[in-house]
């Protein structure tokens, strides 16, 4: 159900960042299944590293299952949230998978400007990463202003530099308190 669709962007893409056609090339004829719960589907990587639909009962050379949280940040490009893709099987096709998606870049002026133009297609585009990176320094503003508020004004956040300090004082404590109990010893020895 899904894998045609998805197959056919992700063919889309590889021919927006040709370059990666002979990095997949070099995988042809593995197949690796996505699943995005609750949906699945897999795909054959053809000799020219473009991919085909593979079939629903075709066995998978590498699967990686993705949960839906992860697919906002994976949208913004966060580096961490691909590690946290579960993924087995064949190590070769993971780490491509991995480093395509990484590194591959969806030209979306250029996919707007056969709707609206060249010039209009660049202005869309530049308004709408803007307004996403004004979101995104908002986020980190409120985040930071709350972890502030937490901590300063209703302390509900401990502190990195007392709590370091408190860790300090129990291992102190800890080593104080071992002394001690080796010198009650050697006195219950003497008597």
């Amino acid at each position: 159900m899904l894998g045609a669709p998805a197959v056919t962007a992700l063919n889309h893409l590889l021919a927006q960042n040709a370059w990666a056609l002979p990095r997949l090339a070099r995988l042809a004829g593995k197949t690796a299944r996505f699943t995005l719960f609750p949906f699945s589907f897999s795909c054959t990587v053809r000799d020219d590293g473009t991919l085909a639909t593979a079939a629903d009962d075709a066995s998978a050379d590498a699967t990686c299952i993705v949960p839906p949280s992860l697919l906002p940040r994976l949208a913004l490009h966060d580096e961490s949230a691909l590690d946290q893709i579960d993924s087995v099987g064949d190590a070769a096709l993971i780490q491509e998978i991995l480093f395509l998606a990484r590194n591959m870049r969806w030209d979306a002026a250029e996919d707007l400007s056969r709707f609206t133009g060249d010039i209009a297609a660049e202005r869309i585009v530049g308004f709408a990463e803007s307004a996403g990176r004004h979101v995104r320094q908002s986020a980190v503003s409120l985040s930071q202003a709350m972890a502030e508020y937490w901590t300063e004004e209703r302390p509900l956040i401990a502190k990195a530099q007392p709590l370091a300090a408190f860790g300090q004082e129990v291992t102190r404590l800890g080593e104080a308190v071992e002394a001690l109990e080796q010198r009650i010893q050697q006195l219950s020895k003497t008597e």
